[in-house]
């Protein structure tokens, strides 16, 4: 057999040979030849599955509702007034979204590549962005061919170092930074917004978009939403990916001011989501008391295993506000190296947990595999 020779395909962008993609890390054997079952700690998801009285609804309505030779409902009309009902119910204050204010997009995914597109592509501007946070921001950017601007976080708190991140802005003049993301709270790292960073957040240019991810909101409660009528030049991101049990639909949404939620949706693709993940996401939100009575549980755990792993002394473990938890291995001549074998390790006994960011992302799952988790941790470090 002959083996085809690697062809030059020089119509390709010359940069995007050196891009590193997002990988995704799914559950599955720990080797080829010996097959067990996985925890799946590695992706933030909801441990659960929908209950299986509404995944029959949900199939219900495929059946009955949803007709497979019609194109979805490209304006998402239905669930952007679900969303924005939802949003003000969550807010303490008197605020008001409105379905004007809100943008659907197949994944938060969609809505970034949608926000770069709608404000630094072709060289209209750079973005900045504080590591270690979401590799997606950088990715996306690169794709689009985007300079992107990073500046370091705090050893300590993982704080954005506010000092360089104004001197970046002041000093990146072609193309002038145009869109800052601000994580909150922040992945891998679990740790919110804090005073300063919000201060300086509120203090920024108007010329300035500010990307504000709050995909853990539903764990952290932490939300600057209410503040938005004050800066059209902040825009919300979320999802139904985590607490909604809807990582598989790919569902997220945008809050902001009109005007931008109008160009967003200016540059989206048309019916960029399926009628059956519309379905899922407003069927969701009208069971989200009973959906979303799992957090409770969620955030026990969370700290249940912090205290397991803070126990281990090889390891640093942060403190988090959302559903997972970072920890770095500490005390050895090649941390990275440790903690790239202890992810192998754990994988081979059946828990996946994600290396990332310098460190080590634990998702919480249930209760039982939390246990594991924490017992092969413990095991393997000690």
């Amino acid at each position: 057999m002959t083996i085809p020779t690697q062809p030059t395909l020089s119509f390709l962008r010359s940069e995007l040979t050196s891009l590193q993609a997002y990988t995704p890390h799914p559950g599955g054997a720990a080797g080829e030849s010996v097959q067990i079952e996985i925890d799946r700690v590695e992706t933030n998801e909801s441990p659960y599955d929908l209950p299986p009285a509404l995944k029959q609804e949900l199939a219900q309505m495929w059946i009955d509702e949803i007709e497979s030779n019609r194109y979805p409902d490209g304006g998402h009309d239905g669930l952007k007034a679900a969303i924005a009902r939802y949003v003000t119910e969550s807010l303490s204050s008197d605020v008001s979204i409105l379905p004007s204010q809100i943008s659907v997009g197949n994944g938060s995914d969609e809505l970034l590549r949608s926000i770069l597109i709608a404000t630094c592509i072709g060289g209209g501007g750079s973005i900045l962005v504080a590591a270690p946070t979401f590799s997606m921001y950088g990715i996306l950017a690169q794709t689009l061919g985007i300079p992107v601007v990073t500046v370091e976080r705090s050893v300590v708190n993982f704080e954005v170092d506010l000092v360089a991140a104004q001197s970046a802005i002041e000093d990146t003049k072609n193309p002038p930074i145009r869109v800052v993301f601000m994580v909150h709270p922040n992945s891998p790292t679990g740790n919110a917004l804090t005073t300063a960073e919000l201060e300086w957040m509120r203090s920024l240019s108007s010329d300035i978009l500010v990307v504000i991810d709050e995909a853990y909101f539903e764990f952290s409660q932490h939300t600057v939403v209410a503040e938005l009528a004050e800066h059209p030049n902040w825009v919300v991101l979320r999802t139904f990916s985590k607490a909604f049990r809807l990582a598989a639909h790919r569902v997220g949404y945008a809050v902001g001011h009109p005007q931008l939620i109008t160009t967003l949706e200016q540059v989206r693709l048309p019916y960029n989501l399926p009628s059956i993940s519309l379905a899922a996401a407003e069927l969701v939100l009208q069971h989200r008391q009973s959906l979303l009575a799992t957090i409770a549980e969620t955030m026990s755990e969370r700290d249940r295993l912090s205290i397991v792993l803070t126990a281990i002394p090889s390891l640093q473990v942060w403190r988090s506000d959302a559903n997972f938890i970072y920890a770095r291995i500490t005390g050895v001549a090649n941390p990275e190296l440790a903690m790239a074998e202890l992810v192998i390790k754990l994988k081979s006994q059946g828990t996946s947990i994600r290396h990332t960011g310098g460190g080590l992302r634990i998702s919480i799952g249930s209760p039982a595999e939390n246990q594991r988790t924490g017992s092969r941790m413990t095991q393997l470090l000690t």
